[in-house]
This record gives C-alpha cells, sequence and structure tokens, in this order.
C-alpha cells in the first residue's frame, strides 16, 4: 500500500555505490517521487570512514558509527547494504533489519549466494521485502526480468557474461593480442580488477552471481557451494588467436540449466561462436540469456558495475518498496523452492577446445591422439603452432560432439605425462 509519507533510507556504506545512490536521489528527486508514489529520502548514512571527502554532503543526514545499529534506526523504513562481504557486518545488518520488519535492499551477491534462502525465508516470515537487483549484473534488470517479464514461461537455460573485469581483459586480449598478466595490470591501472583480483579472475564472483540467477530461473533453492568455477588466468593470447580463426570468441560464460538429472552450474571460459550475441559483449559489459519456453530468448545487456548502473539496480529496488510492490524474493516462496540436486557434468555433451604446451620432440602428437582415442573422444582438428619463447610448442584439439566425461579421461590419461610442460587448458565451445 503506498502512502504520501516519504519512504526513509538507512545507507550503510558510503563507497563508489552509496555515493552513487545519494548523487542519484538528489539529481532525480521529483522523478523518482512522481514513479514512486512518494519521496524517497535518505535519513541516515553509516561508513568506516566519517571524515573521507566522498563529493556529496552528509551533513543533512544522521550518522551512524555501528553499521549494524542501522537496524534499528527509528527514522528509516529500508536499510540498503552496500558494504559487501558473505559474513560480518553485512550479514549480521541484513538479519536484524528483515527481524526488525524493515526492507532490506543489497547489492551483495556473496551473502546472497551463501545466505539468501534463510534472508528469504526470515523476510517472508516477516512480511517485509528483500530486494538485490543490484547483485546481479549491475544496472541491467535481469533479475526482475526473469521475476516478473518472464514469470509465466518455463526457463530451460539462463546463461551469460557474470564478470566485467574478465570481458573487459578478455576483450583487451582479444584486440590487441596481449597476454594475461599484461592485460590484468593494466585492469588493476584502470580500476577495473582490484589489487587482489582472484575473485574475479577465477570465477567466484561469477558464480555468486550465477547460483542467484539459477534460483529465480529454474524455481530452485540456491547452491551456491555446486557451481563449478573456473577462471581466466590460464587463458593466453595463443588461445584467442587460435579461436578467433575457427571463427569464435574466448568468454567467460555461467550456465545454468536445471532438468531431471539435477541443477547444472558452471561458470568457465568458452569458445563462443562469432553470430551468437554475447561474442559482441565487449568492453566491462554484462550480459544475460535466458530462454523461456514461450517468450523464446531474452537478451539482457548494459553496465555490470560502476557508481551510476549499479545505483540505478538499488534505486529501482526501493522505488518497488515505495510502491507496495514486492513478492517472495526468489520469484515464489521460498517454500517452495526446489532443492535439486547436482547435475552431472561428465553426461552433458558438447564440443571442446583443447589447448596443450608440449615439449618438442617426436611422439607427442602420437601420445596425446592415443590418449583422445582411447577415451572415446573423436577429434574434428588437431593444430600444431610455432614455438613459444621458452622453446615448447603449442598443440590445439578441437573436438567432435561427446560426452565430457570422455574429455576428463583422456585428459586423466595424459596427467603427468613427460611429454607435457603444463596443464592442458580446457575450453567448451558454447552451442
Amino acid at each position: 500500500m503506498t502512502t504520501n509519507q516519504p519512504l526513509r533510507v538507512a545507507l550503510a556504506g558510503l563507497g563508489t555505490v552509496g555515493g552513487g545512490v545519494i548523487r542519484l536521489l538528489d539529481a532525480n528527486r521529483d522523478l523518482i517521487a512522481r514513479r514512486a508514489g512518494r519521496p524517497i529520502e535518505v535519513v541516515a548514512v553509516s561508513a568506516r570512514d566519517r571524515g573521507k571527502d566522498r563529493g556529496v554532503d552528509l551533513s543533512r543526514f544522521a550518522w551512524v558509527d555501528d553499521t549494524t545499529a542501522l537496524s534499528g534506526h527509528d527514522g528509516a523504513d529500508v536499510v540498503v547494504e552496500l558494504i559487501g562481504g558473505s559474513d560480518g557486518p553485512a550479514l549480521t545488518l541484513a538479519r536484524r533489519t528483515v527481524a526488525a520488519g524493515k526492507g532490506f535492499v543489497t547489492a551483495n551477491k556473496a551473502m546472497l549466494a551463501h545466505h539468501g534462502l534463510e534472508l528469504a525465508q526470515a523476510a517472508e516470515a516477516a512480511g517485509t521485502p528483500l530486494k538485490f537487483e543490484a547483485a546481479v549484473a549491475g544496472g541491467i534488470p535481469v533479475i526482475k526480468g526473469l521475476r516478473e517479464g518472464a514469470a509465466a514461461n518455463a526457463i530451460d537455460r539462463v546463461y551469460g557474461i557474470l564478470n566485467g573485469t574478465c570481458n573487459f581483459i578478455l576483450s583487451k586480449m582479444e584486440a590487441e593480442g596481449r597476454d594475461f598478466a599484461e592485460v590484468l595490470a593494466e585492469a588493476q591501472a584502470l580500476g577495473y580488477a582490484e589489487a587482489d583480483p582472484s575473485f574475479d579472475i577465477d570465477g567466484i564472483d561469477a558464480a555468486h552471481k550465477l547460483s542467484i540467477l539459477a534460483s529465480i530461473a529454474f524455481g530452485t533453492r540456491p547452491a551456491f557451494g555446486d557451481v563449478a568455477a573456473s577462471g581466466i588466468r590460464h587463458v593466453i593470447a595463443a588461445d584467442i588467436a587460435e579461436a578467433a580463426a575457427l571463427g569464435y570468441k574466448v568468454r567467460l560464460v555461467g550456465v545454468a540449466e536445471a532438468g531431471p538429472a539435477g541443477l547444472f552450474q558452471r561458470v568457465h571460459p568458452h569458445l563462443v561462436p562469432l553470430d551468437h550475441p554475447l561474442a559482441h559483449v565487449t568492453g566491462s559489459l554484462n550480459a544475460v540469456v535466458a530462454d523461456g519456453n514461450f517468450v523464446g530468448r531474452l537478451f539482457f545487456q548494459g553496465a555490470g558495475a560502476g557508481d551510476g548502473p549499479t545505483a540505478s539496480a538499488v534505486v529501482a529496488d526501493l522505488i518497488d518498496i515505495a510502491r507496495g510492490e514486492y513478492g517472495p524474493p526468489y520469484a515464489m516462496p521460498a517454500a517452495a523452492l526446489v532443492a535439486a540436486g547436482k547435475a552431472d557434468s561428465g553426461e552433458r555433451r558438447g564440443r571442446a577446445y583443447l589447448r596443450f604446451t608440449v615439449e618438442d620432440r617426436v611422439g607427442v602428437l602420437a601420445e596425446i591422439a592415443a590418449a583422445m582415442r582411447d577415451a572415446g573422444v573423436s577429434i574434428e582438428s588437431l593444430i600444431q603452432r610455432g614455438r613459444t619463447a621458452d622453446g615448447h610448442v603449442l598443440v590445439a584439439i578441437v573436438t567432435h560432439d561427446g560426452p565430457e566425461r570422455c574429455v576428463a579421461q583422456a585428459l586423466e590419461k595424459l596427467r603427468g605425462s613427460q611429454s607435457l610442460a603444463g596443464a592442458p587448458l580446457w575450453m567448451h565451445i558454447l552451442p
């Protein structure tokens, strides 16, 4: 039920996104009030450093030193959490806010991936909103699109580019022919990558987001622990060049599917065909694809991070709450979410790109081919390129369609081989 009284917001976290929320509410104040049916006002804030200059006037807001105490602020109807972290103060604030019967809005994908079901159950029991559009793909309204626009559809598959840092690095490597380490250093200098980029480049950030999308798309309980995640740190310029020669782009893609065998969730570098829209998502953009049984393919693309896009998603959630428009956080009551088992990836069929760094000597290709043959892997093409700077040779294989279990068995047969100068790289080819 709407009212003419302002929706009063307590804001935890005044970093890039927190500052963006305040600036957005200031810049579009009248428009937001018209769309929400009433004003939305920040009344209290909290952050680690009270004296830091954030480029916005904070003197008009009450300052709360203990971030978790915002949950009990008498003047606030909703708490917005932008401090991050799967546990610690963020989780404490979430639990206390919901228990106090206040609305809770967050951009914290790690917390939702680990504790989303618990928080959803608590919010539903308290009859209070839990909203997290900003937790997945920044400013792209993909959660709203799946929860509302595609609500009547059975979703067959949801997948996409969910990490802008990785996409920036891969796009740079692709455009300039540079190797991973060099482009990562540039991404860090530009602020696209953290000083410790592990969560991004090892696929963990994308896995957090994928687990949230999968739950909403399929009506399953969030199962982050079942996401198989690997990142891009072992992709080299030669892989991207080889992919281009074969008619593909390399992208870090998260894929989720639900079926009779359980829930499949994986974040992994893929070869994406040039005629697929994901192949043309470049720079730090994100994109999500959902296949519905009646609506067909839905494609969402936009900025996946940054103060403006992420703040836009946060404020969109606040507008919904101001209107009184909110339902179960995961699109259906938490009690209706199915505890799907983890699907066996070995039974999945597909084509693969395999890259080996090998010693330059007679018999190496025969050894690799024999391992493939013995495991039942059919080879579509095998290409040997020139020597690397340290005298090794790169061998790239593209397989025919077949069970992933066979590829895994072939690689296991080659484990420890004296012919290999490093671990093979396995990239799936997106169908």
